[in-house]
């Protein structure tokens, strides 16, 4: 997670180019927060907000807090979200938070770096009786029409050759968390015994991880062009610490590693099509999903 806050990370291109989260999965949690009769819709916190793509859509709150650890992700939220405060801080440590004073917390794509041996306990203290919490991360991206890539996928972002993919380069365990779709966390109960009434794990993964239990379909979705593609990849971690390790890759003829890896996907799409493929054509792209939902006892 400390790339994020470096100065020579690119949030801006980070805002502009991660994925955002359907309205579907804001609307699937908002429905499991007011199963309770005494759900409140008075405050709602967003954990490691980033750049505020999750805390846009808290809307059905009165009040919504941002927080993250990065100064720079936080400089860029608060120019997104205007009136809604955001503040730099830990995630297990949210000072700013009054015991029982908050309805909902969310985490987007932030779960796998939490110490949950501190967060459950930090929940526990914050969240209000009757209160909610959703997590959820989504995990490597897959070509809607084109699943024969997703061996080429894997091998550049998990792959172990230091010259060639960026899996060495994550930061761990969190990437690790990631990959395996939050599994490693821990109930709540397991914790903090008797805090939460509920522990729920959701997967909408489709039939990418046919080991999960009860996949649902895959929710997260878009289209994209190819240029949009290469910008996207550039606004991955793991790439901004190869980087800074191999400045020589830079000079490759061909481009860096992950202009290599961009258009050895689009000579991929190309065979399968039987016809070139343009930076400007577009391409269906979508993410394996999972989730953590608890309610406060």
């Amino acid at each position: 997670m400390a790339t994020f806050g470096k100065s020579s990370f690119d949030t801006a291109i980070y805002a502009t180019f991660r994925p955002t989260y359907p309205r579907s999965l804001f609307d699937f949690v908002f429905r499991y927060h007011e199963r309770n009769k005494g759900a409140r819709w008075d405050r709602a916190v967003d954990l490691g907000c980033g750049t505020g793509q999750a805390t846009v859509e808290l809307t059905p709150f009165k009040r919504v807090t941002g927080v993250d650890p990065s100064p720079k992700m936080i400089e860029v939220a608060q120019d997104t979200l205007k009136k809604t405060p955001v503040s730099t801080g830990q995630y297990e440590e949210s000072t700013i938070l009054e015991d029982s004073s908050v309805d909902l917390v969310i985490g987007a794509q932030a779960g796998h770096w939490f110490d949950w041996n501190k967060m459950w306990p930090e929940l526990a203290r914050v969240l209000r009786k009757n209160g909610s919490a959703a997590f959820w991360i989504y995990s490597e991206f897959r070509f809607t029409g084109y699943p024969s890539l997703t061996k080429r996928i894997n091998a550049y972002s998990q792959g172990l050759d230091p010259l060639h993919s960026v899996g060495p380069y994550w930061q761990q365990p969190g990437r690790s968390i990631l990959e395996n779709h939050l599994v490693a966390v821990p109930d709540g109960n397991e914790v903090v015994p008797g805090a939460f009434s509920d522990f729920e794990r959701v997967f909408f993964t489709g039939d990418h991880y046919p080991s999960l239990p009860s996949p649902r379909s895959v929710i997260m979705r878009k289209k994209m062009t190819w240029d949009d593609l290469l910008s996207y990849l550039n606004t991955w971690s793991s790439l901004h610490t190869f980087r800074q390790r191999n400045p020589a890759d830079a000079e490759n003829p061909r481009g860096d590693v992950a202009v290599r890896f961009w258009k050895d996907l689009m000579e991929g799409a190309e065979r399968e099509d039987g016809r070139a493929v343009e930076g400007h054509d577009e391409v269906d792209i979508e993410w394996p999903l999972a989730m953590i939902m608890v309610k406060r006892a």
